[in-house]
């Protein structure tokens, strides 16, 4: 292990419990998908086939770290006995009275805690079944996800994958909306304006603006396009460019 895998392992991110895991391949999968999102505290509660499990290790690849240093323990209390709060992932109604949260606000809630120094875990049930009520009831507050009800069931690792991201994303400042386009020089109020009167001056001559009492919605139509279509100063050019070389092409 690297300098920089230690700071991973020591970092207070959640526990992500797999409760009686049935599938080598899951639990691997589910290693791939907690360290894609900087989380590698995996614990094992009495996984079916045994421990360790070769078939996990080929699934997890470059995330085999997570499974070398995953806690294995017989029983669920022995598994959280450690930690300060837990969530259950479940997606059926289960009579017990319990917060029900979506993924994001539980890992909002999650960070709050290891601000505070808290140990959190998330219960993953297994793959057929998920967990059972004895398992919920030692949880502080449910997560569900907000699916189809028509076919709610997650694979093990998109679930595990789920939380995990919302825990990363929750911690990076990073923007929802990227405008990927070289340059990204975005064509100020004035130039969509002159865009604007050029389009009108054009299109009036064409006669687009008809019958005379709708032009002035058909204005304000074109106006709201321009400033909604976020253009940059080069489509700005390209479109003056398009409308001049259109009164060129009827003067010949």
């Amino acid at each position: 292990m690297t300098p920089k895998d230690d700071q991973l392992f020591d970092a207070p991110t959640p526990v992500m419990v797999l409760v009686r895991p049935q599938m080598g391949e899951n639990i691997g999968a589910a290693a791939r998908a907690m360290l894609n999102f900087g989380c590698a505290r995996m614990r094992l509660v009495a996984p079916r086939d045994g421990w360790p499990n070769p078939k996990a290790t080929a699934m997890a690849s470059g995330a085999s770290p997570v499974l070398d240093r995953a806690g294995v323990f017989d029983t669920l209390p022995q598994a959280i006995g450690d930690c300060d709060y837990v969530y259950a992932t479940t997606a059926r109604g289960r009579g017990l009275t319990k917060p029900v949260l979506t993924p994001e606000r539980a890992m909002q809630e999650a960070r709050a805690f290891a601000a505070a120094g808290k140990r959190v875990a998330v219960l993953f049930g297994p793959e057929r079944a998920g967990l059972e009520n004895e398992d919920v009831a030692r949880a502080n507050a449910i997560i569900t996800v907000p699916v189809n009800p028509a076919f709610y069931s997650l694979n093990l690792a998109q679930c595990v994958l789920l939380v995990a991201y919302e825990y990363a994303r929750l911690g990076h400042e990073v923007p929802p909306e990227i405008m990927a386009m070289a340059g990204t020089d975005f064509a100020t109020a004035i130039e969509r304006e002159k865009l604007g009167d050029h389009f009108e001056d054009r299109l009036e001559e064409a006669g687009f603006f008809h019958p005379p009492e709708k032009a002035q919605a058909m204005r304000l139509n074109l106006r709201n396009m321009w400033a909604r279509l976020h253009l940059t100063r080069a489509d700005v050019q390209t479109l003056h460019g398009m409308l001049r070389q259109i009164l060129r092409g009827q003067g010949r």
